[in-house]
């Protein structure tokens, strides 16, 4: 394990790994979050087009033996929610492997987020997460995002809006 940790762009053909590796880092919420918020939460996962994502975003990845263990997307401005505005980009599908937790991949991961971010001139970047995420709540106000807004909570859990003026 980690021996040969890689770092690089998503590619449509990483979008079957990429599936699989969100089914199994979220399930670790599982229990957090309730059977019903979880039925909803996975069938959400299973809906999101992998291929479709890496088409229109940046992905970042990491790879250890050609196994995917760690992605975040970076959407770019103009593709605004009910969360996020139009003139923002921002952060969606952080996860890492747990086998992986502590080796420093979501901080990476996000690390080339920015870059890349700042590569494209992006000047704010957004991101949502919850009160049960703590390791990447760290990780991301130790880089320097900050608390805007909280949202309406999800799966019962509260959720805040975060954003890093780039």
């Amino acid at each position: 394990m980690d021996n040969k940790l890689i770092y690089r762009r998503a590619v449509p053909a990483d979008a079957i790994s990429l599936k699989e590796l969100a089914a199994t880092t979220w399930s670790q919420f599982e229990r957090t979050i309730g059977e019903e918020s979880w039925n909803f939460l996975s069938n959400a996962l299973d809906r999101v087009d992998y291929t479709a994502l890496v088409d229109t975003s940046y992905g970042a990845i990491c790879t250890d033996a050609d196994k995917v263990v760690g992605m975040a997307f970076l959407v770019p401005k103009g593709n605004p929610t009910e969360i996020f505005q139009a003139e923002w980009c921002y952060v969606r599908m952080v996860t890492v492997h747990t086998s992986y937790n502590g080796k420093g991949i979501g901080r990476n991961l996000m690390a080339q987020c920015i870059d890349y971010a700042r590569l494209q001139n992006e000047s704010v970047m957004a991101l949502h997460t919850s009160e049960f995420m703590d390791a990447a709540r760290h990780i991301y106000e130790s880089i320097g995002f900050v608390r805007v807004l909280e949202l309406e909570p999800r799966f019962g859990k509260k959720y805040w809006l975060y954003r890093l003026d780039l």
